[in-house]
């Protein structure tokens, strides 16, 4: 099944993002819901709440005082720990639980407060974040759920910073304006998210528009690295290093807007033994010689999120190809003239794939990337790797 984390400051506005895409066929896992439910009366939850906070965190129907618990737990960085220390495994354990109730083809969204704060994206094939100004979340917290303006600020200064939320997220949904501004972000998310469950469950790559240079996106090394986070989790041991390589590991060169990731294993064996893992979190082998490539020893894989072209190469440690993948990569970031030389064949490269569409457009801008690094692979210098 394909999973979303869906994740924001408090007031940014998750819960209307979670309602429309269930109207739209999500499943959700609300952690918020699930942390109500695990601290019920009679639950264990509620027990050691009381075990470590006191008896007055309850109200006069022994029912837990959130307001009162909320003054307690918020103090300090260690009156937090212990409050996250009993609920985040209670939380964990019902929402695996509900995973595994959801049908196998489900767009599942997992609604996480602190998705960011535990590293959870690495999981998850997609990351949602919701966002919104602090003067805008805090009047939506005084106005909606009664929280004074000082306690709000000081529950928003305890979550993650926008700047982390931001490198965490695949997609971001701006919710400073009203419902309208809002709608039209939804719809197209769910748009992707319809089309890569679909071939996440089929096990065929997105696909994808015509190959041209774009400027360079600031965001895309963060991509790279969330996507090197959950190869990381795939992969395991059997990994021996994964690089963010090719034009955009490359800050401010201009190129086509396709992530070239490289997983360096061992042998042969090692990257076969990939091949189920990788696909099974959305990352299935394609044929080589329709990747332009038919070096020994090396597997390539391609994404099935139509958001976020990636392809990735599955090579052996020290093959020709896996070392000038990190020197070429290298040489580019160092040498300005080499970069000025790369964006002029890039240019060509889309002249020669002008007015020619689906393969035999990419095949027609590769010739031309691949006649020319044919070219200067003897001037690339060599690393020590």
């Amino acid at each position: 099944m394909l999973r979303m984390g869906l994740t924001g400051g408090m007031g940014a506005g998750k819960s209307t993002v979670s309602r429309r895409l269930v109207e739209r066929g999500a499943v959700l896992i609300d952690s918020d819901a699930i942390a109500r439910e695990v601290v019920e009366p009679g639950t264990e939850g509620l027990t050691a709440l009381v075990e470590a906070f006191g008896p007055d965190i309850l109200d006069a129907d022994g029912r837990l005082d959130r307001a009162e618990l909320a003054a307690k737990a918020f103090a300090s960085d260690e009156t937090r720990a212990t409050l996250n220390g009993i609920t985040h495994p209670l939380v964990g354990k019902r929402a695996a639980e509900l995973l595994d109730a959801a049908p196998a083809d489900a767009i599942v969204v997992q609604d996480v407060p602190l998705l960011v704060e535990n590293g959870m994206g690495v999981v998850l094939n997609l990351v949602a974040v919701v966002m919104a100004e602090v003067d805008v979340r805090v009047r939506r917290l005084e106005e909606y759920r009664g929280i004074a303006a000082a306690d709000a600020l000081i529950r928003i200064k305890a979550q993650a910073t926008d700047e982390q939320r931001r490198a965490a997220a695949d997609v971001l949904l701006d919710n400073n304006g009203g419902p309208d501004d809002l709608a039209p972000q939804v719809a197209a998310l769910w748009e992707r998210l319809v089309s890569y469950e679909e071939h996440l469950r089929t096990r065929t790559p997105a696909p994808r528009g015509p190959l041209r240079p774009v400027a360079p996106d600031a965001g895309r090394a963060d991509a790279a690295q969330r996507i090197i986070g959950r190869l990381w989790t795939a992969a395991g041991a059997t990994a021996r290093r994964i690089d963010h390589i090719g034009g955009t590991a490359v800050p401010d060169l201009p190129g086509p807007d396709v992530l070239d990731i490289q997983i360096t294993v061992a042998d042969p064996d090692a990257a076969d033994a990939l091949r189920e893992p990788l696909a099974t979190i959305g990352f299935p082998r394609v044929d080589e010689s329709a990747a332009g490539t038919d070096s020994a020893g090396e597997r390539v894989h391609a994404n099935t999120d139509p958001g976020r072209a990636v392809n990735l190469y599955v090579r052996v440690d020290g093959s020709p190809e896996q070392r000038f993948a990190l020197d070429f990569r290298d040489w580019l970031r160092a040498d300005a003239d080499a970069r000025a030389e790369y964006a002029t064949v890039q240019r060509d490269a889309e002249a020669r794939a002008a007015g020619l569409t689906g393969a035999a457009a990419v095949d027609a801008y590769r010739a031309v990337e691949r006649a020319w690094v044919d070219e200067i692979r003897s001037r690339v210098p060599s690393g020590e790797r």
